[in-house]
């Protein structure tokens, strides 16, 4: 039987929204180098996207500049807009020696003694939350938990009063203007909302660490002012770029992540039904695998330092590399019956969504911690809950999947 010929893969595609899996699954088996008709390749099978990943000689971010004029065109002024020159700051979109130092210092501010410390306060931050709404039997999870959970815990961490006036201000922001991370050409509307939300965020972080700096606690945003020495430690403007990053990542996917998980358990209840049955024991599992199923994160890009192949296809410096995390973290050549859903799965944690080699997620254990606890309180507390799985509310954009709502009854 002849295979029907593949219809051009473009992230701009609509019908990916819903369900970009059938679609992944095409490219995977049919054409797993895609060349894509946007001008950059498209690797989908688990080995290869592991393989871009990983590979830090051949792969990186490669030119900013460069890199969004793909999108727009040859003569649009990328860095004349606020959002995308904040963007070209952040450590994740730099390689090497930049990000290394950068990196190292956030990471050396954010470390997993500091993480672990927090178990206790983020145990105390859930049951709080499911106090507030357990009584009302029915709500949307992502705006009463997935998102509340993840911003608390962030304040906490970053010594921000989480009852203060200009944090829901802040929020709002933070969805506002990541859309710079979307690798499409914006609205001239997207555009300038994201430039306006950057500049709010910017004056927040400012004042927070003017403050830090008059009067440091022990906090993340001390030690991230105190990180480094004389010569190395961030300036103020690296502070406040880093801080709108991690305050920004550390809510967003953490919360798409614990969104998605719900809505996985509805689509397999039996999976629900261990869950309630061994709430402690299964709950760090229920993190990989929904991150691997339906995980926040479905593709990254990456741009060829230098000649280089992936599966035997020549890749010249500077061509871009589209790769489909979501796709690789379905591949049957890896996992065993990939479309389903199983949080007793042995090696979940192969999954690709924190990323690899140098670009790995820095949050990864905080959000690995926020994911258990959540999940193991929600069973424990909520046995009898499920959720809408006909019209889940997925949010606009491609690279970063999660649900702007989540009807839900308990």
């Amino acid at each position: 039987m002849t295979e029907l010929p593949l219809p051009p893969f473009s992230p701009g595609d609509p019908s990916l929204k819903a369900d970009p899996y059938r679609a992944f699954a095409q490219l995977r088996e049919q054409d797993p180098i895609h060349r894509s008709a946007h001008g950059y390749w498209v690797v989908s099978r688990y080995d290869d996207v592991r393989s871009v990943l990983m590979n830090r000689e051949a792969f990186g971010q490669g030119d900013f500049v460069e890199n969004i004029r793909l999108f727009y065109g040859p003569d649009f002024d990328v860095m004349g807009q606020r959002g995308y020159k904040w963007l070209s700051e952040v450590f994740l979109m730099q390689d090497p020696p930049h990000h290394t130092r950068v990196r190292g210092l956030v990471t050396g501010a954010l470390t997993a003694r500091r993480v672990r410390a927090m178990e206790l306060r983020i145990r105390e931050i859930t049951d709080r939350l499911i106090d507030d709404f357990a009584a009302d039997r029915e709500g949307d999870l992502i705006a009463r938990f997935a998102y509340e959970l993840p911003v608390r815990v962030m304040c906490d961490m970053l010594g921000i009063d989480p009852e203060d006036t200009r944090l829901k201000t802040v929020i709002d922001a933070i969805v506002q203007s990541f859309i710079v991370f979307e690798a499409r050409a914006l609205t001239d509307a997207e555009l300038a909302t994201a430039n306006s939300q950057i500049a709010v965020l910017q004056q927040f972080f400012e004042t927070l660490f003017d403050e830090r700096k008059a009067a440091p606690r022990d906090d993340l945003a001390t030690a991230l002012v105190q990180a480094g020495g004389a010569e190395d430690a961030l300036s103020h403007d690296e502070l406040v770029t880093v801080a709108i990053g991690l305050f920004g990542a550390g809510f967003e996917t953490t919360a798409h992540m614990i969104g998605n998980g719900l809505l996985c358990f509805s689509r397999f209840p039996d999976q629900w039904r261990r869950l309630v049955g061994e709430p402690e024991t299964l709950a760090a599992g229920v993190v990989d695998e929904a991150l691997r199923y339906e995980s926040s994160l479905i593709a990254t890009y990456r741009t060829a330092l230098r000649a280089t192949e992936v599966r035997g296809q020549p890749i010249a410096q500077g061509e871009k590399v589209l790769t489909l995390i979501g796709a690789g973290n379905r591949d049957p050549r890896l996992f065993d019956d990939p479309d389903r859903f199983d949080i007793g799965r042995g090696n979940a944690a192969r999954h690709l969504s924190f990323g690899g080699g140098i670009h790995f997620c820095v949050g990864a254990e905080l959000a690995r911690l926020e994911g258990r606890i959540a999940f193991e309180r929600l069973a424990t507390r909520l046995p009898g809950l499920t959720v809408d799985v006909d019209a889940p509310a997925w949010r606009e954009g491609f690279l970063f999947r999660g649900m702007s709502a989540l009807r839900a009854q308990w």
